[in-house]
This record gives C-alpha cells, structure tokens and sequence, in this order.
C-alpha cells in the first residue's frame, strides 16, 4: 500500500498550509504534491512559495501562480459583484508589489501537469494532476458537470485518476469502469461552507485507488489578523469567516 497527499490553492495562507502539512506528517504520509495557487489573497505569498521549495514539493502551475510570474492582466470576471472585483484587483496587486524576484522565477518554471506511476503488485495505476483542467489552469469543473466531461478527461490522459483544484470545492465521483475525478479542494480560500482547510490522501493498493478528501481547522484568526495588517483588502479576511461586509 502507497499513501500520497495532494492539496491545491494555498493563495497566501501560512497558517493554513501550516496545519495541513502537520496533519499530513502525523498521519505518516511522506509524499506529497501540491496543484498550484500558492499566492493572492492572503499576505504570505513569498513565505508559502519559500516552504514549497524548501519540502521539494512538486507544484504545478496554478493561474494565479501565471498570472504574478508573468504580469499577466486582471480581467475581472462576470461571476463577481463590484465589491469582489475591486478587492481583487487590490489584492493581486499586493502580490505583485511583494513577491520575490526569486520566488517569480520559481513560479514561471513550475509544470502545467504532472502524470504519475505507482506500481503495487503487478498493478500499474496512473494518476493525472491538473490545477483544473489538461489543456487549461483557469477552467472552471464542477462535481455537477456531465461525467463525460471527466470521462474523457480520463480517456485523454489515459489514467485511472485525475485530481485537480482551482474551484476550492472539493468533490469525488467513481464512475463505472472504477475511475475517479477527484477535487481536492481548497487549502486556504475554502469556499466550501464550513471553511475548512481542504486536501486529499489517495491510498494505492493492488486491487484498488482510494480517494479520501480531509477537511482541518487551522487557526482562522492568525490569517484573518495577517489581512487586516496588510494592505489586503479586509473582503477576503470577512470571506474566511464566511461574513459579508454588510454583517460587520
């Protein structure tokens, strides 16, 4: 039996990563990959970024990740209100005022995908990591989409499991041929209700691939107190709480 642990969408939050590589270590779980976004949103894009390089984490290429390596354009998005928009903007402005010229060039070489082998037994399994898609980081997938659209996802990449993030909604489906499209969720903008950090442990065996989505507190306050000493607009500090502005 092979145990590995797969997260995504970390977007700044040091506290969160923190409790999530804790947790990963106390369950004895060695290898770990992480499918992007390791900046925006919360003050601690550089030191979550440095982490990742010092544990040898294999990261892909979130967009946001894109987006600070190459001064890529904010194009707001129609999905959000005015008052996202603006915070946006500020927020990925900040990124882009505080990241290391180091840490920008780490960004700019991290892989788009990642195809992985293990060997259990006789068994081959082939996972396949994406941030959110094979031909895109910035497609949007959801656990209501057609499960063609995750079974060719399957068939073109020839694995048996595709994980991937960038929504930070986590979802499995099993479909009938025993594959899986797993989301691992979101380690620290969760939109999920409960808010919780979000990853996932696959447990390999011979006769079968196991997806398993951990959902972990971490300390909220600590991340919420860092946006709010920051320049970072305090949306993102009331989003975490799961609080709009008007609640205040």
């Amino acid at each position: 039996m092979i145990q590995i642990a797969v997260f995504s969408d970390v977007h700044g939050n040091l506290p969160a990563l923190d409790s999530v590589l804790k947790d990963i270590e106390e369950r004895g779980i060695h290898k770990k990959f992480c499918l992007g976004d390791l900046v925006d949103f919360a003050p601690w894009g550089n030191e979550v970024t440095e982490k990742i390089k010092k544990m040898n984490i294999p990261c892909l290429l979130g967009n946001h990740d894109e987006r600070i390596a190459f001064d890529i354009p904010v194009v707001p998005l129609s999905k959000h209100s005015e008052e996202e928009t603006n915070a946006r903007f500020v927020a990925i402005d900040h990124s882009k005022k505080h990241i290391t010229e180091e840490n920008k060039k780490f960004l700019s070489e991290l892989p788009f995908h990642l195809k992985l082998n293990y060997k259990v037994g006789k068994k081959h399994w082939n996972i396949q990591l994406v941030h959110s898609s094979l031909s895109s980081n910035d497609t949007y997938l959801y656990e209501s989409e057609d499960d063609e659209v995750f079974e060719n996802m399957l068939k073109d990449s020839q694995s048996d499991i595709i994980v991937m993030g960038h929504t930070h909604l986590s979802f499995k489906k099993k479909f009938e041929n025993g594959k899986w499209a797993v989301n691992c969720g979101s380690v620290g903008r969760s939109k999920e209700e409960n808010r919780l950090a979000s990853y996932l442990i696959l447990t390999i065996e011979e006769e079968r691939i196991s997806p398993e989505i951990v959902q972990i507190a971490y300390p909220l306050a600590e991340t919420v107190r860092g946006i709010e000493e920051s320049d970072i607009p305090d949306y993102y500090a009331f989003f975490l709480k799961n609080q709009k502005v008007s609640e205040i």
